[in-house]
């Protein structure tokens, strides 16, 4: 290999760190800084510099596998292919077409989400498609679609931070999630601004606050309600901009002014003292933001949550305001562009909506097919993960480990196991994986060029540094083979290109006019500049015309492309009057409270060294010597009531199941909740414990708060 550099971005989280890439004496990569991208400039956390580590031969799958006799082995590509097609096909003919699942991940390129939605409808023709980014922020997209009309999560760049007066941190631990986001709030302090942090535990974000808020878990929507309370009480409203940018005003002042301060301090926690100083933090400095993350979010109500603290925006005026505004900190690595272009149950490219008929023909006519011929909306996540092995007999999952991840995880073991068959694409032998009847082993972020789109809005390319070992294919590659022998030429014609450039110039056309507009970004674009903000609209005669439209020139002129979208709303929302709509919600209950038999609640999170459900960092020595296995973190009170040591095993018991793992005593959570990461399987499987009720809206799982007691084990 040439002694080169390839410039690209980190697999994991959703800041897509740029870095660089070098070859290596074994024939690898080496990660080492790349300073001009804006977002780290250089910095990487211990996931992103050892994430080479994962593309080593024995630790990353290298061959398809296909269960015989009960036992996973190895067998050809054909072989396997030829199985995963029998078994969709098998169950289409038996049940129908939405008997057939498919499961996607928030990790995925932009180009293989936008495949695979495709897949799924015109090749199986199944409405039963979701991914796992359901889990991260669809809460706080549901609410900013309704609010602002769009949903961005991110409707400015992070480097507008350090430049405003307080930002509202709600439910994020950044320091741990997203390390290198940090300097920006250490800036926004050094500038002279507030750091505000809402957080049941006293983490390593919250250390670095002017202000630390300890609600207990759940009750994020009644601490909103009674920050607004305050700002109408004290006379803090913005009624100029009430007046000129928003509407549903009232409905929402009254709601709120049911929920007084000594009412939010009997419900939170958080002492009428804090929640007034809060206010004037929040209120005083001419600019300000609120960004929220899985705390509010990952809640049976937690689009009315989030709708809440957006409410506090906008009645402050604190929203589609240069240095302010409301934002959402996506989590997983391309969870904005993954439900963007059609992994998700309910849209389609361009995030039109499914149900749409001007979405539908749009999309149709790009994709060759008839209208009519596309399935309608599907089940969310987890309700397609509660179906298998009843309605949906097949699934096909891609850059997911649920196993681990999901809500309620042995209840949906369960489920997995009784399907009649189960494919997965996976570059390690997940948890998940281990459970199918055909794997299929992928190229990862450094052996194929592709698209993300990062927290910003910012659309990014990932270059291919290194060749995938033989045994490897890219996902494309599989949808074009399973398409080639599922709907034969008749689909191959509609297209599945295995080249992802082509893949791409067929998002732009899908996404055209849509609100995620793609079309003024190509390729060549993203290789010159770091990266492009949408919506970005094509502007023929620019040479950036989305493919099939006329993009000459006109003579005698000079038009430039259009610059891309960092900033939104600035002018006018993206309703139809663009005025923001205020949410009239009031506080209700977490879906299940603690009583006498489950008195105490758990929380969920992750640890800087591991990320999502493990299957990847899991596999990387460094990083387990960093964090090797789970724990549960509890007051020293609680401590002290069962008897129990740091280290000392405990179990923690929800209705839903037990999990056991060794006490971490600590004075920086609140004495009533208990706290465990999610990233591990097996006995200290976090998410067996963990409350699949649904918000209404958005579908998403209440992980965030649950019912458990807290039992000493005895050895």
């Amino acid at each position: 290999m040439p002694n080169s550099v390839t410039p690209t971005h980190c697999p994991y989280c959703a800041l897509q760190c740029g870095m660089n890439l070098t070859p290596s004496q074994d024939g690898g990569v080496t990660v080492v800084e790349r300073p001009d991208f804006p977002v780290n400039k250089g910095a990487l956390c211990g996931k992103g510099r050892t994430a080479p580590a994962v593309l080593a031969s024995g630790v990353r799958l290298s061959s398809p596998l296909v269960r015989s006799g009960g036992t996973l082995v190895p067998a050809t590509w054909e072989e396997a292919l030829d199985r995963v097609a029998e078994g969709l096909t098998r169950t289409r003919t038996e049940h129908g077409p939405d008997a057939c699942g498919v499961f996607g991940g928030g990790g995925l390129t932009n180009e293989k989400a936008y495949s695979l939605g495709k897949f799924a409808r015109i090749v199986l023709g199944t409405s039963q498609i979701d991914y796992n980014g359901r889990f991260c922020m669809s809460s706080a997209a549901a609410a900013g679609m309704k609010a602002f009309g769009l949903d961005r999560g991110l409707p400015f760049p992070l480097e507008d931070i350090p430049r405003t007066g307080c930002v509202i941190l709600v439910g994020s631990n950044l320091a741990e999630t997203m390390p290198p986001s940090l300097r920006f709030f250490n800036e926004l302090k050094e500038n002279g601004g507030t750091l505000i942090v809402i957080d049941p535990r006293r983490t390593k974000t919250a250390e670095q606050a002017d202000l630390h808020l300890m609600p207990r878990p759940g009750t994020d929507l009644a601490l909103a309600l009674g920050l607004l309370h305050l700002v109408v009480a004290e006379g803090r409203v913005d009624e100029e901009y009430v007046r000129e940018r928003t509407a549903g005003w009232e409905d929402a002042r009254a709601a709120a002014m049911a929920h007084w301060p000594e009412y939010v301090e009997r419900i939170t926690g958080v002492s009428v003292p804090q929640l007034r100083e809060t206010v004037r933090l929040f209120c005083e400095p001419e600019h300000a933001m609120v960004l929220t993350a899985r705390g509010p979010e990952q809640q049976a109500k937690g689009t009315d949550t989030v709708g809440a603290w957006i409410n506090l925006c906008l009645a402050t005026g604190r929203a589609g305001r240069p240095l302010s505004g409301y934002g959402c900190l996506t989590g997983q690595g391309n969870g904005q562009g993954g439900r963007e272009h059609g992994q998700k149950a309910d849209q389609l490219p361009g995030y039109r909506k499914l149900d749409d008929p001007e979405a539908r023909r749009h999309v149709a006519e790009v994709w060759g097919v008839d209208p009519d011929s596309l399935p309608g909306p599907g089940r969310s996540a987890y309700e397609l993960l509660d179906a298998l092995g009843t309605d949906i007999r097949s699934l096909l999952l891609m850059g997911s480990n649920p196993v681990v991840s999901a809500p309620r995880a042995a209840h949906i073991e369960e489920r997995i196991k009784s399907l009649d068959f189960l494919a997965v694409c996976d570059v390690v032998l997940s948890e998940t994986a281990a459970l199918a009847d055909v794997v299929l082993p992928v190229t990862q972020w450094a052996e194929e060029t592709g698209t993300t789109t990062n927290l910003e809005g910012r659309v990014l390319l990932r270059r291919r540094a290194i060749t995938p070992p033989d045994g490897v294919r890219s996902d494309l590659e599989v949808m074009h083979e399973l398409a080639a022998r599922l709907g034969g030429e008749r689909a191959l014609e509609k297209g599945f290109p295995t080249d992802p450039e082509e893949v791409f110039e067929e998002l732009r056309r899908a996404s055209a006019g849509g609100a995620a507009d793609y079309s003024g970004i190509t390729y060549h674009r993203l290789a010159e500049e770091n990266g492009v903000f949408w919506p970005c609209p094509a502007v023929p005669g620019t040479g950036n015309a989305a493919g099939g439209e006329d993009d000459s020139p006109a003579a005698g002129t000079d038009r430039p492309a259009h610059p891309g979208t960092p900033r939104l709303f600035l002018d006018r929302f993206a309703t139809p009057d663009g005025r923001a709509r205020f949410a009239p919600v009031s506080y209700r209950a977490i879906a299940e409270e603690p009583d006498d038999e489950y008195p105490v609640l758990l929380t969920t999170g992750r640890v800087v060294a591991q990320y999502q459900s493990g299957a990847q960092t899991r596999r990387v020595d460094e990083l387990n010597a960093a964090a090797p296995g789970p724990f549960v973190e509890l007051h020293p009170r609680l401590a002290a009531r069962l008897g129990a040591a740091e280290g000392d095993p405990v179990a923690v018991v929800s209705r839903r199941g037990r999990a056991v793992a060794p006490a971490r005593i600590t004075t920086g959570i609140r004495p009533d909740t208990v706290f465990m990461p999610f990233h591990w399987p097996g006995e200290g499987r976090a998410n067996t414990l963990t409350n699949p009720a649904l918000d209404p809206t958005s579908r998403m799982p209440e992980f965030k708060a649950c019912a458990v007691r807290v039992e000493a084990v005895k050895s």
